[in-house]
């Protein structure tokens, strides 16, 4: 984050909902200057009638909408110190039941849209040698879940690209965190689409999930106004992490993940090992 005594400016996307409108809610009401980014400006005007708020238009499928809006944001502040990429969307399908047009658009949003935001704010932080790029992902992120399997490929994209992006981008003063929420009470589970020709095979795996996803709406055990709180303390640390699991559950999920993997690659060491070449030739 820049070192000055103005408030820091960060842009999020995403803000007409959920954890984008969380997000945007808590940096305004710690001083921050928000470039409080929709595809429609009208479901945020509240936020951006704030003092210390900027709305913009800005669709992450578009290459001309992001450039545009963070151009507007650095001509206005001069900088950008926080980005986060939070717009993103779902989709309920087996892998066999999702259609390539549905794949598309979930990697067009979840991947390339956050791609086209970093694009677009690295080369001002590198010329300032200064900046944080926040990419929520999800523990879908990090763990595979039926039902959600290009939802979590797009995601793991990003965490790919976030851990390659840290390499290059920290050394220049530019920091990168991925964030992994699991279940939370916003709207991403009922807005998501969902396969039109589900298959029987898949009810008790894929089909179970969509049901239990769509149950789940209005009882997730996830804050967002807490979730804002701890992204912001996060980035705001001394130390940022760079990965910041959110929810109970996603803690549990990701380590013990780790856990299974760890004892997976032991009991395969010797295989792997023995891939090499033997030493010396």
């Amino acid at each position: 984050m820049a070192h000055t005594q103005e408030a820091p400016v960060w842009l999020v996307t995403g803000c007409s909902t959920g954890f984008g409108r969380s997000i945007a809610a808590h940096l305004l009401d710690e001083g921050c200057t928000v470039v409080v980014t929709a595809r429609d400006t009208r479901s945020v005007r509240d936020l951006g009638d704030r003092d210390n708020a900027l709305a913009l238009p800005l669709d992450v499928t578009d290459q001309e909408s992001v450039d545009a809006a963070v151009h507007e944001a650095q001509a206005r502040f001069g900088r950008i110190d926080v980005v986060v990429n939070n717009a993103g969307i779902g989709y309920f399908a087996a892998v066999e039941e999702t259609p390539a047009d549905a794949v598309d658009r979930l990697f067009d949003v979840n991947f390339r849209g956050t791609v086209r935001v970093i694009h677009a704010v690295l080369p001002s932080m590198r010329a300032r040698r200064s900046g944080t790029i926040v990419n929520l992902t999800s523990i879908g992120g990090l763990v595979g879940h039926p039902a959600v399997g290009y939802y979590c490929a797009a995601k793991f994209a990003v965490e790919g690209l976030s851990e390659s992006l840290r390499h290059e981008a920290e050394p220049l003063g530019i920091r990168v965190m991925t964030v992994e929420p699991s279940a939370f009470r916003t709207d991403w589970a009922g807005s998501s689409l969902q396969t039109p020709d589900p298959i029987a095979d898949y009810d008790g795996t894929a089909g179970a999930a969509r049901r239990a996803y769509h149950d789940s709406v209005g009882k997730q055990a996830g804050d967002p106004d807490r979730a804002a709180r701890a992204l912001f303390t996060a980035v705001n640390a001394d130390r940022p992490p760079h990965h910041l699991l959110l929810g109970a559950d996603a803690f549990e999920l990701a380590t013990a993940q780790l856990e299974d993997r760890a004892r997976e690659f032991r009991a395969w060491e010797d295989v792997a090992r023995g891939a090499d070449f033997p030493a010396g030739q």
